[in-house]
């Protein structure tokens, strides 16, 4: 009993001391941070979600073959915070978009530092994640 007892004060001691852990990914590990890319194309899907949003397009690569890219943003409410909703973007929407590009440069994925629709002018811009 003595066991038991001590065993669940040990468990309660770590939850609550323990704080909130915090584990991220490392952006280096996955996209070139000292390099951006500018790509504009045809957005295709917008999912806004946590924790990371993702813009969805297709737009030519380097060498001009049209390719489907992802965009890495920040989460939802983070984005909320920002002023961008799930309605903020939607297929069809012409952007550009500039980031750093990834590491792999088949996958066409980009860490989204700044994105702009000409047709209407709106426009975000920084680095959330």
């Amino acid at each position: 009993m003595k066991r038991t007892s001590s065993l669940i004060l040990l468990a309660a001691f770590t939850v609550l001391a323990g704080g909130r852990a915090l584990a991220h990914h490392s952006f280096a590990a996955t996209y070139v941070v000292d390099h951006e890319i500018t790509v504009t194309g045809t957005l295709t899907q917008f999912l806004y979600r946590n924790p990371h949003s993702f813009v969805k397009m297709v737009a030519p690569d380097r060498d001009g073959h049209m390719q489907t890219w992802s965009i890495e943003w920040g989460g939802g409410a983070q984005l909320t915070q920002a002023h961008v909703t799930r309605f903020t973007l939607k297929p069809g929407d012409r952007v550009t978009v500039t980031g750093n590009p990834g590491r792999d440069p088949a996958e066409h994925r980009i860490r989204l530092h700044k994105i702009v629709r000409a047709s209407d002018g709106w426009h975000w811009e920084g680095v959330i994640m």
